[in-house]
Order: C-alpha cells, then sequence, then structure tokens
C-alpha cells in the first residue's frame, strides 16, 4: 500500500537519493516541520521524496531497523518504506512506524507537538490512544549532532 501511495504524489516532489544526502534531507525535513532531528534514527535510507503541495513524504530504505530510545525505555521499529502527510509540528497518516509496548507492537499514526506543551511530543495509534515523551529524548545524540556538523 505505502508504494501505490507513493507512487500517487510522485508528480512535482523533491526526490532525493543516495545515503548520505537522504540522511541530510530528511533531517532537514523534521527541522523544517519543527520536530527534533533524532526522530527518525534511521542509517540506510536510500530515497526521500517530499510533496509540499500535498505535504506527503516517504522514506524508502536497504531494509527495516529497530532503534532503542533509552531515555524512554522503547523500542521502535521502522520499516522499509516510512510515509506519512506532514505540517508544523506534526506527522499524520504515518505508516511503516511501530512502537513496542510490553510484548505487543503497536502502530504509530500520528506524531505531534501539541501547541500548549512544545516539551512534549505525543504519538498516537489509529485508536486514538496516545502517549506523550519529552522532546529532548528524540534529539539528536551528542555524536550525531557533531557527524551533521562535518557534513
Amino acid at each position: 500500500m505505502a508504494t501505490q501511495l507513493i507512487a500517487s504524489h510522485r508528480d512535482n516532489a523533491e526526490i532525493y537519493h543516495g545515503q548520505h544526502l537522504c540522511k541530510q534531507k530528511y533531517r532537514d525535513l523534521l527541522d523544517e516541520i519543527s520536530l527534533p532531528k533524532g526522530l527518525l534514527p534511521l542509517d540506510d535510507v536510500v530515497e526521500v521524496g517530499f510533496n509540499r503541495a500535498s505535504g506527503f513524504v516517504w522514506l524508502k530504505q536497504n531494509k527495516r531497523k529497530e532503534h532503542r530510545f533509552n531515555a524512554i525505555r522503547c523500542t521502535v521499529s521502522y520499516e522499509s518504506e516510512i510515509t506519512a502527510f506532514v505540517e508544523n509540528r506534526r506527522m499524520r497518516k504515518v505508516s511503516g512506524v511501530k512502537s513496542k509496548e510490553l510484548f505487543f507492537w503497536v502502530t504509530i499514526s500520528d506524531i505531534f507537538i501539541d501547541d500548549s506543551d512544545a516539551a512534549k511530543i505525543t504519538f498516537a495509534n489509529p485508536s486514538g490512544i496516545s502517549r506523550s515523551f519529552p522532546v529532548s529524548a528524540f534529539e539528536l545524540k551528542e555524536e550525531d549532532q557533531q557527524e551533521e556538523e562535518e557534513e
């Protein structure tokens, strides 16, 4: 389904290829929409696309990746194709991202920072259940910031 959605938004989209450029572009996009740059800790992204007219963004990686956010003790799985509609401080209709809660994987469909509390980022699933965490838990680690500055 993600592949079909990507195909339908490909016209007039900014599309980038190559791991180095893609990493820079998706981090720039997160910064542009005021979400923490460490929200998507991906290493092998080979394509990033952004259709500004519709707000649709996609990332393609070589393989699925799991990442543990130690600050909040949470493991997140990122599929090989991740899609979302973005706007300021929000990613809607997210696909390809799951969080492990106890022994179950929970689909994440919305990620946002509410205007009433800019220090918290909220993750919601399709049924409307949500959980909030400190934004600081998703900031780039010191070594990632140094790497970004060197590029």
